[in-house]
């Protein structure tokens, strides 16, 4: 007989909302193994007929038949002819398992080192949804929708089924070409598409950096504020990042040099964000890149440039990239089209030396493969047709207007709280605190009253203090920039009453 307790066990099984998706004879099915699993339904004991079952739960005889169909095929039951259905010796426990917590109940996995490293760091948080003041989140309402999906469509319709196969781990030739030809024209780049490595982010490129150009336990030079993203890219792999400060002028090269010289193993690489660097806004000047480069070529280093956001400079031409000075092929370049377009394209690239093209795409290929045909395919067409050129230029000029009106918000709604540094070009803006506010606390206050910031202490390597916030302002309208800054200020004075 099946003990009345067994049966609700399988009753509630069946009503567990969890598995409501599920047909009947699965959550049957699943209820019963899970009882034999949980060793409710020991080795040899023999199951109710499966009329008698089925009436006991008010479901059909074919649906408990079906059921025991699968547990039977999983080794979970033997059904032996004129004499029922029984508990498989093939799920005998192993000793001592009962006494063990269920997965989901662990508050603690056993990680390697580096895992456990990666999940300390916590990762890199993306911002979902565009709330002010989201940093690195573009307009997207203002995207030629109608031009992507017809080029779209047309690229389906030269392709066909062909465009639903893997794409070459380096990339599709079409799109590796536009990305070469726009670089260069655009960037002052030494380009060509046999050396474009497309990518789904930069942040794949740089934990690609971090990986296969150097050991755990080496060193790289990090700007100091540095991107998080490349500091727990490095983190993970193991490396040591070597700050170095900035001035007005960008990273501090003669300090660079100093460090190479002193007691410990010179870095093997410096991480770079030139054009624009992140998130201070300064230029990295000529003489310095140059210094960069000799300093690479003499200790056979590499740069490792993140062009993040350049195409939005809002004063003159952008400076034009440091790997189209560098003559020794030390530099590799990282380009990402999720600010400059839109996030959910996934597309990235680098420009590499010829002699880490072979090593950089194996590699990728470790990671995830390749990278979808369609929306490559897709972006060539959109930058060889004009559209990206057009798209940038209508950006940056809305852009300027929404940085602009966010440093007059700053300093009329703020004043007493932050002062703002007002940046030449990108798609945010450092803003310092000018009182004792602290700054974890005013960032989740923020969160919770529904806007989104990134604190600036926390971006500096060196642990030195630039307590303040990185406002994004690219994605926000004038009134929701308005909206969005009377709300702070509102969660600043009751942090400072």
């Amino acid at each position: 007989m099946f003990k009345h307790a067994l049966l609700e066990s399988v009753k509630a099984g069946i009503a567990d909302p969890a598995q409501a998706a599920l047909p009947l004879r699965a959550r049957v099915q699943r209820a019963l193994r899970q009882l034999i699993l949980d060793g409710a339904l020991e080795v040899g004991r023999p199951l109710p007929a499966s009329r008698a079952l089925a009436q006991s739960l008010g479901v059909s005889r074919d649906t408990v038949e079906s059921a025991y169909s699968q547990l039977d095929a999983e080794g979970f039951i033997e059904r032996r002819v004129g004499s029922g259905s029984f508990v498989s010796q093939r799920a005998q426990r192993l000793p001592g398992s009962g006494q063990s917590p269920p997965l989901q109940g662990r508050s603690v996995a056993r990680l390697s080192q580096r895992g456990g490293a990666m999940f300390a760091g916590g990762g890199v948080r993306d911002f979902l949804a565009p709330r002010a003041f989201a940093p690195g989140v573009p307009e997207t309402r203002s995207f030629p929708l109608a031009t992507w999906e017809r080029l779209q469509r047309q690229v389906l319709k030269e392709h066909g089924t062909r465009a639903l196969l893997h794409s070459p781990p380096q990339g599709m030739e079409a799109l590796r070409c536009a990305i070469a030809d726009y670089i260069n024209l655009e960037r002052g780049a030494r380009a060509a598409p046999e050396r474009v490595l497309v990518l789904t982010s930069s942040q794949q490129a740089l934990t690609l950096c971090a990986q296969v150009l150097l050991d755990a336990g080496e060193r790289i030079f990090v700007e100091d504020p540095v991107y998080h993203g490349a500091r727990k890219a490095f983190d993970a792999a193991g490396l040591e990042c070597v700050p170095v400060p900035l001035d007005d002028d960008g990273l501090c090269v003669e300090q660079l040099l100093a460090a190479s010289q002193g007691p410990g193993a010179t870095p093997r690489a410096v991480f770079l964000t030139p054009s624009h660097q992140f998130p201070s806004g300064t230029t990295l000047a000529l003489d310095r890149r140059l210094a960069v480069i000799e300093w690479a070529r003499q200790n056979d280093g590499w740069i490792i440039e993140d062009d993040y956001d350049s195409e939005f400079h809002y004063a003159g031409k952008p400076t034009s990239c440091v790997q189209g000075l560098d003559p020794h092929a030390r530099t590799i370049y990282i380009g990402t089209f999720t600010k400059s377009m839109f996030p959910g394209l996934r597309i990235g690239y680098m420009l590499l030396p010829p002699a880490l093209v072979a090593p950089m795409t194996v590699a990728r290929t470790l990671l995830d493969g390749h990278s979808a045909p369609i929306p490559q395919l897709t972006l060539a067409r959109f930058i060889d047709g004009g559209h990206f050129g057009a798209h940038v230029r209508s950006m940056r000029a809305v852009y300027a207007q929404r940085r602009d009106m966010l440093a007059r918000l700053v300093r009329e709604h703020l004043c007493d709280y932050l002062t703002p540094r007002v940046p030449a070009g990108g798609m945010q803006m450092p803003c310092v605190f000018i009182r004792d506010i602290p700054e974890r606390a005013a960032v989740d206050a923020a969160r919770r009253a529904g806007i989104d910031l990134q604190g600036l202490s926390a971006l500096h390597a060196s642990g030195r203090q630039g307590a303040g916030f990185l406002m994004g302002f690219a994605a926000h309208a004038p009134h929701e920039l308005e909206a969005g800054v009377i709300t702070l200020a509102k969660v600043l004075r009751a942090l400072c009453r």
